[in-house]
């Protein structure tokens, strides 16, 4: 059976919104790696845009995102359920799926840049598909696990530069400098494998947090007093754990100890974790507000997630590298936030556009026509008794 695309009018809003919301966050955590040094420009405006970082983009984009692919995986098993699709043809799709996303990644990996998030899901997505229907208990240990690992290595990354004073952007930095695309496409190549280790461990957590609010319909049937509880709690919580390393960011705290130092980079990733979930609540409670012309385009570009992600790649690339404007060596912190503003209203405009004419995004196009099998060749199969035909996901 071929997947039917899920009309806008039978869509949930706060999931789409959701993933419009996560692209801004993206923008906001890549943007910045693409510049030669973050301290650029006015000390102040980058020390506030630093904090900032810390607060709600460091260690947030990557759980929100995470939490929304594992929400997402569990909407489009149910699709296939309701369908009538048999558990191990849905898995037999989230996995083929998986691997076409995986494909995807390299391929962006190889022509843009060596930040992506393509593959890492696809690979969590061939790995834990058989997870969508596994009992909450599992779900759980199986996270608290990984976590371990997975914050530990995050951990690491922040540990080093915070040692030296340095920002955590700068020692990230994917800027080409000098480098002709030759050496660039090699290097990205070279690199990849241990990207992608390391990026399924970073998000197993948060996408099996999405697997168990999806579940529940969580975005979808919304329990207000709930999710203004878990906004709160959640957002405390992160806050608190970024402070540590916020402080030292800015030269607030100097000189910190080498126990200070590893609390702060163990704190942030930690619990932002619990800023990533949170953020997904606070934007669910803003979608149970009467729908306006600005959520409905943003909901239009969470309908396009794939599309303008890799949009923003191609904008990046075009407006820091060396065969691009260049800016790579102009703007600091605060310029690159900028240009991730400016990147995501684009991305807005564009996306309503193609709503407005009924276009899909021709990422999701092609990602249909490569997971879902055509009329007649390795149908999924289906249970005698047919599932309704609309789909409210």
């Amino acid at each position: 059976m071929r997947g039917i695309p899920t009309s806008s009018a039978e869509r949930a809003p706060a999931p789409d919104l959701a993933r419009g919301i996560m692209l801004l966050a993206i923008a906001f955590a890549h943007a910045p790696l693409f510049v030669e040094a973050v301290g650029r420009g006015p000390a102040v405006l980058n020390d506030v845009v630093g904090v900032f970082h810390q607060f709600f983009v460091n260690n947030h984009a990557r759980p929100l995102f995470a939490f929304l692919f594992g929400y997402a995986l569990v909407q489009l098993s149910d699709r296939q359920t309701r369908r009538g699709s048999e558990p191990a043809a849905v898995r037999k799709l989230l996995r083929r799926r998986g691997w076409w996303l995986v494909a995807i990644g390299f391929a962006h990996v190889a022509l843009l840049v060596p930040l992506d998030i393509l593959a890492v899901y696809g690979i969590t997505s061939v790995l834990f598909a058989g997870m969508i229907r596994a009992k909450d208990s599992t779900l759980l240990l199986t996270a608290g696990i990984v976590l371990v690992p997975s914050t530990l290595l995050v951990a690491l990354a922040m540990w080093f530069p915070l040692s030296k004073g340095n920002s955590t952007y700068d020692a990230g930095s994917i800027a080409a400098g000098a480098k002709g695309i030759a050496e660039l496409f090699v290097e990205r190549l070279q690199g990849w494998p241990f990207g992608l280790v390391a990026g399924v461990l970073m998000v197993v957590p948060g996408v099996l947090a999405g697997i168990w609010a999806a579940r529940r319909r969580l975005l979808e049937e919304l329990d207000r007093p709930f999710l203004v509880r878990a906004a709160w709690v959640t957002t405390i919580v992160s806050v608190a754990g970024a402070l540590p390393a916020a402080l030292m960011q800015v030269g607030w705290w100097a000189e910190p100890s080498n126990a200070a130092l590893w609390t702060a980079a163990v704190a942030q990733p930690l619990t932002g974790y619990a800023g990533g979930v949170g953020l997904a609540a606070i934007i669910a409670l803003v979608a149970t507000r009467p729908g306006n012309a600005v959520s409905t385009a943003i909901q239009a570009l969470g309908q396009r997630s794939l599309t303008f992600y890799l949009f923003q790649s191609i904008v990046f690339v075009a407006v820091f590298f060396p065969y691009g404007l260049g800016l790579q060596d102009e703007l600091g912190l605060a310029g690159a936030t900028g240009v991730a503003v400016a990147t995501w209203l684009a991305s807005i405009l564009v996306a309503d556009l193609m709503r407005r004419a009924g276009h899909r995004g021709p990422a999701e196009i092609l990602l249909r026509r490569l997971a879902y099998p055509r009329p007649g060749q390795d149908a999924p199969a289906v249970s005698s008794r047919p599932g309704p035909a609309a789909d409210r996901a």
